[in-house]
C-alpha cells in the first residue's frame, strides 16, 4: 500500500512538472538591425505578430522579444550573441540582418565582404544550435523599391540572400525568403515604379504596410 501511494505520488508530481511545462510560454527573440529594432514600435512587426496572436487566443504561448540594434550588420550580432540572445535562453530566435552589411558598403565605406559575412552568420548559427536554439534566418529585403532589378544594390543584395539560402541549407535552419517575397509583392503593387512608399518610408525601413507584410511572413512560423 505504501509502495502504490509513493507510485502515485511520483505520478502526479510528473503529471504537474509536465502540465507546467506545456504551459510555459516558448521564449522567439526576433534579432537584427533599425528593422527589428522599430519592429517592437506601436505599428512595427513584433508587435503586430503579438496582437495577431491575442486575436487568435494564442497569445499564452509565446513570449515575443526584440533585440534590434540600428545599424547593426552580422558581425555586431555575432558579438552581442551572448548578452542579447543566450543569456535568456530563448527556443526560438529569428535573424533578419544583412541589410547594412551591403548598404553601408556604399552609404558609408563600411559594410561586410561576402566571405566574412557567410562565416559570422554560420559561427552565430552554430553557437545557437549549439545551446539548443531553433533558428530561422530571413533573406534582407530592399534597398530601393523599383522593378526590374534597377536599384544600385540589387546586384549585392541577391548575392547575400543567396549566401543566406545556402547557409539555411547547410546549417538546416528554417528560412523566410523575405527578399523574394517582397520583390514579388513590389512588382505587383508598384504600378508607378517608385524607389519608395510602397513598403518602406525610404526604400529600406518599412512603412505600416510594410510592417505588415513582414508580419505576415513571420506569423506561419508562429504556428
Amino acid at each position: 500500500m505504501k509502495r502504490l501511494l509513493i507510485f502515485a505520488t511520483l505520478i502526479f508530481i510528473l503529471a504537474v512538472i509536465s502540465a507546467f511545462r506545456m504551459m510555459q510560454k516558448k521564449k522567439i527573440i526576433f534579432f537584427g538591425d533599425s528593422i527589428t529594432q522599430a519592429g517592437v514600435a506601436p505599428h512595427g512587426y513584433i508587435t503586430l505578430l503579438q496582437q495577431m496572436l491575442v486575436k487568435e487566443g494564442r497569445d499564452n504561448a509565446f513570449d515575443l522579444i526584440g533585440a534590434g540594434v540600428g545599424g547593426n550588420k552580422v558581425y555586431d550580432l555575432y558579438f552581442r550573441l551572448e548578452d542579447d540572445v543566450l543569456s535568456k535562453k530563448p527556443d526560438i530566435v529569428f535573424i533578419y540582418v544583412g541589410i547594412n552589411d551591403v548598404w553601408h558598403k556604399r552609404s558609408m565605406g563600411t559594410g561586410t565582404d561576402p566571405d566574412k559575412f557567410e562565416r559570422f552568420y554560420s559561427r552565430m548559427i552554430d553557437k545557437l544550435q549549439s545551446a539548443g536554439v531553433k533558428v530561422i534566418i530571413c533573406t534582407p529585403t530592399v534597398i530601393g523599391e523599383k522593378k526590374g532589378y534597377v536599384n544600385e544594390l540589387d546586384g549585392d543584395l541577391n548575392k547575400y540572400a543567396a549566401i543566406i539560402r545556402e547557409i539555411a541549407k547547410n546549417k538546416n535552419t528554417g528560412l523566410i525568403d523575405l527578399h523574394k517575397a517582397i520583390v514579388e509583392y513590389i512588382n505587383d503593387h508598384n504600378p508607378e515604379d517608385k524607389s519608395k512608399g510602397v513598403l518602406t518610408i525610404d526604400g529600406v525601413h518599412m512603412n505600416d504596410t510594410g510592417n505588415e507584410f513582414l508580419a505576415k511572413q513571420f506569423y506561419p512560423y508562429l504556428k
